[in-house]
């Protein structure tokens, strides 16, 4: 059951301030104070302390609020699944997808979307995540996955899921030995990278120029068309290279590959969806959400 009083307790946590957390959710501050000491009295526990001005979560609203944010989560997922009982959806939904989301992440997403809504037509095109961009402006497709960190003007764009790229190299080559480098020895390491338009090579070029290092200072010998040909290019050579993780997960698990740390820094990025601004499509939307509660 939907606990209001939980939703005025997260809120209230969330922003330290009763206040905030009564104009948040459009109802008084008394209230506020109300179903605060309700969820006290219930549990028999104090869920905030005052320090000065300030409100400070007690051990016991910390774990509250952990558990609170489960709750409201699993019941968010409760109304979906719920309202997908009653949706019978048909029409057409045309995606594109850079390759790395394509390969890596969508296939199961698709699989499923497709046995709970067996009357939507689905088609994918893949390419890197500046086709992608170019697909959507010429309307070749409904809605796009990219990778790459720059926004566009005409688009809007949607965070999906969290990815970081990482420095790997065969476990049984040169480098395979090696457990950390340095951003001075990652110059001079064999590089094999992603092409341009990528949004691979974009992130990564956005990432290494905030520290002043331009990509022609690294040693490229080599650049591909898709991570898959990066995989088996490194695997028959002593070179290494930079991927998302999720693409290499086999590989690591069977010990073909390894990590090799890169000493301070951890590149993250978001994969996000990508619309024209303005467009609405209700399908678009419904997979949207269908993804979002899948992953």
């Amino acid at each position: 059951m939907d606990d209001f009083r939980l939703r005025v307790f997260i809120a209230a946590a969330k922003s330290l301030s009763f206040t905030r957390c009564a104009e948040q959710l459009y109802i008084s501050q008394p209230a506020v104070s109300k179903h605060i000491g309700e969820l006290e009295s219930r549990y028999k526990a104090q869920l905030f302390e005052r320090h000065g001005s300030r409100l400070v979560l007690t051990d016991a609203g910390r774990t509250l609020l952990a558990y609170a944010e489960r709750i409201t989560d699993e019941y968010r997922k409760l109304q979906y699944e719920m309202s997908l009982k009653t949706d019978r959806e048909g029409g057409r939904l045309r995606l594109g997808a850079s390759s790395t989301i394509a390969q890596y992440l969508l296939p199961r997403v698709l699989a499923r979307f497709t046995a709970r809504f067996p009357d939507v037509r689905v088609s994918l095109i893949s390419g890197n995540s500046q086709q992608i961009e170019q697909a959507l402006a010429r309307h070749d497709i409904d809605l796009g996955l990219v990778e790459s960190a720059s926004h566009h003007q005409g688009l809007h764009y949607m965070k999906f899921v969290p990815d970081e790229l990482v420095l790997v190299a065969d476990a049984a080559g040169a480098y395979g030995r090696c457990e950390e480098v340095t951003l001075d020895e990652l110059c001079r390491m064999p590089l094999v990278l992603r092409e341009q338009g990528s949004g691979t090579l974009e992130v990564i070029a956005r990432y290494l120029a905030d520290r002043g290092i331009r990509l022609s200072a690294l040693r490229v010998v080599m650049q591909l068309g898709s991570t898959e040909s990066i995989k088996s290019f490194i695997l028959n050579s002593d070179t290494v290279a930079i991927v998302s993780v999720m693409s290499v997960f086999e590989e690591l698990r069977s010990g073909k590959m390894r990590v090799i740390e890169i000493e301070g820094c951890t590149i993250e990025r978001d994969f996000s969806f990508v619309r024209l601004d303005g467009q609405t499509d209700a399908l678009a939307d419904r997979f949207i959400e269908f993804a979002r509660n899948t992953l």
